[in-house]
């Protein structure tokens, strides 16, 4: 039933009835209330569909959210990993690194020590050389006072031999 019948109805007139006036008022009155409930109905049914449409957009959004929050925490997780990957490799690399650098500090150690040892042995061998020399000269410096003594004993003789004997 619309506003439009209900404004439209007629009532059979009788004797002793209803007053026409105020059955007509009232079918008025509630016609209008009719028409103002179905115009509040119209409304919350606009409004409705409008919630739902939005309600959908919503859902639409929350799942592509979702889906975007998922793809984050595994584009996260894979950087994460990845990240934990190169560390673990630079570490390693490094630590090689390092190893590398101690042989070689080893390594330059134990020829320092190789070149000390050898000094060493060089000096020892010069210091005989250099004692051999100098006892070398001493014997010269000794023989040559030995012939410097011996040349004087002789010239004392010479001078002996030829200075008259008076």
């Amino acid at each position: 039933m619309d506003v439009k019948e209900i404004r439209d109805k007629e009532f059979p007139r009788r004797f002793r009835g209803y007053d026409p006036q105020e059955v007509e008022s009232f079918v008025g009155r509630l016609a209008d209330y009719i028409a103002d409930l179905h115009r509040e109905l119209d409304n919350v049914s606009d409004q409705l569909r409008q919630t739902n449409v939005d309600l959908k957009e919503y859902r639409v959004r929350e799942k592509t959210l979702e889906a975007n929050l998922t793809q984050t925490r595994r584009i996260s997780d894979e950087m994460r990993a990845n990240s934990e990957k190169e560390a673990k490799f630079i570490v390693a690399e490094a630590e090689l690194q390092a190893e590398k650098i101690l042989n070689q500090a080893h390594n330059r150690l134990a020829q320092i020590h190789d070149d000390i040892t050898e000094l060493k042995r060089q000096r020892a061998q010069f210091e005989v050389r250099l004692r051999s020399l100098v006892e070398a000269h001493l014997k010269l410096l000794e023989v040559e006072a030995d012939r410097d003594r011996d040349l004087s004993e002789l010239e004392d003789k010479i001078k002996i031999l030829r200075s008259p004997s008076t």
